[in-house]
């Protein structure tokens, strides 16, 4: 599934083509994604979008009326092409511009969603959500308060998106790794001064494949553009059996949550 940085790297991809551009036609082939498609959706033509932007792994496309909730699910991502391009296998959601361009969204397993949010509401799926975590509302005291008395491992606790929004499995085990948390350890067990520790981690880690995916992100505006996952230097995981980049202990991979879990028994602790 795309994480919180494949996403932000989706919206930078997107917004520079359809940002000021007005809706003149949307055309939907499939209906039917993870929940149906809303009725507003079909009759957008006519409004401008103002803005792309982003909220946890959801990006909202804004214009004269509410805005657009786009989500790609475990397969489905975006393309900008002009709009006489054919139609690809799965291009279930299509939005054409006044400038020639279209913007399709293309599901292979349609878990993914097209929803809509009236002005000056929030949407259901944004009501429990926590906080960003590369804004200042995300700190060491909120993630200490949050975990008090909590018995769920660390790693869990920080992909919990009532917690923090977009800390995915990729991220989890890079954090923890640099922070030298065992990601097994009670939420509730960890002090505020590993918290200090973790937290600027988890931004700094974020952040940095953010950096990455826009320095390798290919032309939105070619018919295949699409960020995918990016070339990243992960230091834990996918490297079960290898050694680690500390102290070359081999490293351990186990499950947590029904999740690829992978550390370093020396150094996490």
């Amino acid at each position: 599934m795309p994480e919180l940085p494949e996403v932000e790297v989706s919206r930078l991809g997107i917004a520079p083509h359809i940002e000021g551009q007005t809706i003149t036609q949307v055309n939907v082939h499939q209906p039917q994604l993870r929940w149906p498609v809303s009725e507003q959706v079909y009759a957008l033509a006519g409004n401008v979008i103002t803005q792309v932007s982003r909220r946890a792994k959801y990006l909202l496309l804004h214009c004269d009326e509410g805005a657009v909730i786009l989500h790609l699910g475990m397969s489905g991502h975006l393309r900008v092409v002009d709009s006489n391009t054919a139609l690809k296998k799965h291009d279930h959601i299509e939005f054409q511009f006044a400038n020639g361009l279209s913007l399709r969204l293309n599901d292979s397993r349609r878990f993914g969603a097209c929803l809509w949010q009236p002005m000056d509401s929030v949407h259901s799926v944004f009501q429990k959500l926590g906080p960003e975590p590369l804004t200042a509302d995300f700190d060491a005291q909120w993630l200490f308060a949050r975990s008090r008395n909590k018995k769920q491992p660390i790693k869990q606790f920080i992909m919990d998106n009532q917690v923090v929004v977009g800390v995915g499995n990729i991220y989890a085990n890079e954090s923890l790794f640099k922070a030298g948390i065992h990601p097994k350890r009670e939420a509730g067990k960890v002090s505020l001064a590993r918290y200090q520790k973790l937290t600027p981690l988890i931004k700094e880690t974020l952040a940095a494949a953010i950096e990455q995916g826009g320095t390798t992100l290919k032309d939105f505006s070619q018919s295949d553009g699409k960020p995918g996952y990016f070339a990243q230097q992960l230091l834990v995981y996918g490297r079960k059996g290898e050694p680690c980049t500390s102290c070359a202990t081999t490293l351990t991979e186990i499950r947590l949550g029904g999740r690829s879990t992978v550390y370093c028994k020396k150094c996490q602790r």
